[in-house]
């Protein structure tokens, strides 16, 4: 038995069976290559769906953690800290916003901007108690929370794990129409990723997120991004909604916020917003804390310099183009995504999106098939898509290496 084989043999006989990982164990990593037990290298294409936006043990991030590590790495919220609120003030400004509300995961803060936009409307919209609802788009995936998969359109996440949280309504992604009729008096928020990663990295139609936060406007409802993956640097931009000038009421960040050192999450709005909280109704013991500050801190410090977004932009059309070629080929039907980040249907005559990934694998390239409930191809049968989304500091030649792997797998 090989040494992979004996780790994953132990992992499976101790830990729960949430996960279908890929049959690699990884023993270090950097930039944006990992090396397994066995000593073999392996290019990442996923980059941690997004938490590794800047690459394994980026050295500024971990000498800002080693540094901070030396100090003080928790205090609970019980006590303030030094790295809090400069942590706090630089990501309102980052967001154009006024108060930030630190959690850890990012279901965490999903569950946050559920709590605020409920509070919100009953002390400052005036909706009756209990009568709070939140409008959410089909093929969503914001987390694995109770209350999050209770308006999960994914078989596979709500089975077996009812009764669910009252309070939602869903309608179609990008239907402006649908998500116009569900909205009542008593409706808050919007909940909304910006482009839908879990679901393929799909990509909402022009003008929708614009009429989105028109119509949230015209109906005194709050328009929340969740922007744990499409966020900081994913897409070319900061944010994906200014692909389209968008500016929502509330952000839900998570992911690369943490660097890829530490989980880092929170929800960032306008004093109005979160100014509706008051001491002990929300908390979270290592929200906000001392290490997590200090890595954040040097996340955004990396992003003001626009260097990253750039980077993801340039790359992201280059991969896009090389993307495309394949589609004329009967290999691959159809690919969508913006910057570093790509969902790309295989042609079922190659492999379900797992099949695809574990050749990839044997290649040397790690990405991670999509929720195979979530998008329908011809005949109505799920499709095989992968998801491409390196981290934004990979060089051109190794993407490039990369994606002649994928031609080879699908022998192009």
């Amino acid at each position: 038995m090989t040494a992979t084989e004996s780790l994953i043999e132990a992992a499976d006989a101790h830990s729960a069976h949430n996960y279908h990982p890929l049959p690699v164990v990884v023993a270090t990593a950097d930039g944006a290559w990992m090396t397994d037990v066995e000593g073999r290298r392996y290019l990442d294409l996923l980059a941690g769906y997004s938490a590794l936006n800047f690459g394994h043990r980026n050295r500024r991030l971990i000498d800002a953690a080693k540094a901070q590590l030396e100090r003080v790495t928790l205090t609970s919220r019980a006590f303030h800290h030094d790295r809090f609120a400069a942590f706090c003030a630089e990501l309102a400004e980052l967001c154009g916003m006024e108060m930030v509300l630190p959690m850890s995961t990012g279901a965490e803060a999903v569950e946050t901007a559920v709590k605020t936009a409920r509070k919100w409307g009953y002390r400052v919209k005036g909706v009756p108690a209990e009568m709070a609802k939140i409008v959410v788009a089909g093929g969503n995936f914001h987390g694995r929370t109770t209350t999050v998969i209770s308006f999960s359109t994914d078989p596979e996440a709500r089975a077996d794990f009812g009764p669910y949280t009252p309070g939602f309504a869903i309608v179609p992604y990008g239907d402006l129409t649908a998500m116009r009729e569900a909205m009542t008096e008593n409706t808050v928020a919007v909940l909304l990723e910006p482009i839908q990663g879990e679901s393929g990295v799909i990509v909402p139609p022009e003008g929708y997120l614009p009429a989105v936060r028109e119509l949230a406007r015209e109906r005194n409802v709050l328009f929340v991004a969740d922007e744990i993956q499409s966020g900081l640097g994913r897409t070319g931009r900061t944010f994906a909604c200014e692909h389209e000038g968008v500016v929502p009421d509330m952000y839900v960040l998570g992911k690369a916020l943490g660097g890829g050192v530490v989980p880092v999450s929170a929800v960032v709005s306008s004093a109005e917003v979160l100014g509706v909280f008051r001491p002990g109704e929300h908390g979270s013991t290592f929200g906000g804390n001392p290490l997590a500050c200090a890595v954040a801190l040097e996340v955004l410090a990396m992003l003001r310099t626009g260097e990253f977004q750039a980077r993801a932009a340039e790359l992201g059309e280059h991969l896009r183009r090389e993307l495309a070629a394949l589609v004329g080929t009967g290999r691959v039907t159809e690919v969508r995504g913006r910057g570093l980040w790509a969902g790309v249907d295989i042609a079922r005559a190659y492999g379900t999106g797992r099949e695809v990934s574990e050749k990839l694998m044997e290649r040397g390239v790690l990405v991670k098939d999509t929720l195979p409930h979530s998008l329908k191809g011809a005949g109505g049968a799920p499709r095989a898509t992968i998801r491409i989304a390196p981290p934004l500091m990979i060089g051109k030649e190794d993407l490039d290496w990369g994606l002649a792997q994928l031609r080879g797998v699908l022998g192009a």
